[in-house]
């Protein structure tokens, strides 16, 4: 019987998922617009909107967490130039637009990007 079961496996075990979701953090953060499948997309959103969160609470347990998570250059850049950005949202600090299907493999793509 299938439960329910929260996230999504994308054929990978348990670190390179993770280590699948930590760069796509690390490139939105970078970039702050990616291209990927709008699985990888719908998955990641949360993710780096719980790190600007983190971020702009600015203590110091909340910069440890993310020097872990995103490294230290992840970690200023979000810190210094992303979170201030945002101070008087509430939330919401992601958009997904779906692109339409990649000619290889017929996969749906979306454009992953920080709203301005």
């Amino acid at each position: 019987m299938k439960k329910r079961v929260k996230g999504r496996a994308f054929g990978r075990t348990k670190d390179q998922r993770k280590a699948l979701l930590i760069g796509l953090a690390r490139a939105l953060v970078k970039s702050e617009r990616i291209q990927t499948t709008e699985a990888k997309a719908k998955e990641v959103a949360p993710y780096v909107e719980k790190m600007i969160t983190k971020a702009k609470k600015g203590d110091l347990h909340a910069r440890r967490q993310l020097i872990a998570d995103l490294g230290v250059l992840g970690s200023k850049k979000i810190i210094e130039e992303i979170a201030p950005r945002y101070k008087d949202r509430a939330g919401g600090y992601t958009s997904i637009i779906k692109l339409g299907k990649r000619n290889s493999d017929s996969a749906s793509m979306a454009s992953l990007s920080l709203v301005i």
